[in-house]
C-alpha cells in the first residue's frame, strides 16, 4: 500500500466501525452484530499491522479493545480509528518511520565503518551501497515516487540508478547530489562484482564520509 492511499483506507475503517455501531439499535441492546464486528477487527489489525507494525502500541490497543462484540468494544475501536485517521493526515506516521530507518542506517554505516578501520574496504563498500539504495527506496516510498515497474506483466523494485533519477526530477535533491550518489552507487557495484582494483580504501572512506552526511540531510 502506498502512503497516498493511507487516508482513503482508513476513512474506509472507520466508516465500517460506524456500520458496526448501527447495529446495536437493530438488537436494541448493548451488544453490536459479532459477525460485522470480527469483520472490522480482522481488517482493522491487517491495517494498522501494515502501517504501524504489529509491536506499535496502536496494534496492541486495538487487539485488546476489540476482542469482544459489546458495545463498548466498537466504540473504541471507532476511537482508535479515529486517532490513527488523525495521525496519518497530520504526517506524523512519516515522521515517526524516518527516525526508525534513520536509526537503523546508522547502525549499519557503523558497522561499516569498523570493517573500513579493520581494512576490510570491500565488505565495507558494498554494506555502505546497500545502506545508501535502501535509503532511496525509502525517500521514494514517503515522497510518493513508485519503487517498483511493471516488466511482463509482473511488477519488479526499479534499479538504484532510477531511484536517484527520480527523486532528482521532482527535487527531493539537487543535481549535483544525484551525481555524487552515482559516483557511490558506481563504487558499491565495484565491490560487489569483485572489481577491487578499481577504488581504494581512501575511496571508500570518503564515500563513508559522503554517505553519512547525505543521509543526515535527508533525514531532518
Amino acid at each position: 500500500m502506498q502512503p497516498k492511499d493511507l487516508p482513503k483506507r482508513v476513512a474506509q475503517l472507520i466508516e465500517q466501525s460506524e456500520r458496526v455501531l448501527a447495529t446495536s439499535s437493530q438488537y436494541k441492546s448493548n451488544y453490536v452484530d459479532s459477525g460485522a464486528m470480527a469483520g472490522l477487527r480482522a481488517s482493522s489489525l491487517s491495517f494498522i499491522g501494515m502501517t504501524f507494525g504489529t509491536n506499535h502500541s496502536y496494534y496492541s490497543e486495538f487487539n485488546s479493545a476489540t476482542e469482544g462484540s459489546a458495545e463498548h468494544n466498537a466504540k473504541k475501536a471507532h476511537a482508535i480509528l479515529q486517532s490513527i485517521q488523525t495521525e496519518i493526515e497530520g504526517g506524523w506516521i512519516f515522521t515517526v518511520k524516518r527516525l526508525v530507518a534513520a536509526e537503523i542506517f546508522s547502525d549499519f554505516l557503523e558497522m561499516a565503518e569498523h570493517l573500513l578501520e579493520q581494512g576490510y574496504k570491500d565488505p565495507a563498500a558494498v554494506m555502505i551501497g546497500s545502506v545508501l539504495e535502501e535509503n532511496l527506496r525509502h525517500l521514494c516510498t514517503i515522497n510518493d515516487i513508485d519503487v517498483e515497474i511493471e516488466k511482463d506483466e509482473k511488477l519488479i523494485p526499479k534499479k538504484a540508478d532510477r531511484l536517484n533519477s527520480d527523486l532528482a526530477k521532482v527535487e527531493i535533491y539537487t543535481k549535483l547530489d544525484q551525481k555524487s550518489v552515482t559516483a557511490w552507487l558506481d563504487l558499491r557495484n565495484n565491490a560487489a562484482h569483485g572489481k577491487y582494483d578499481e577504488y581504494s580504501k581512501e575511496q571508500v572512506g570518503l564515500m563513508l564520509q559522503g554517505v553519512t552526511e547525505f543521509l543526515a540531510r535527508m533525514s531532518r
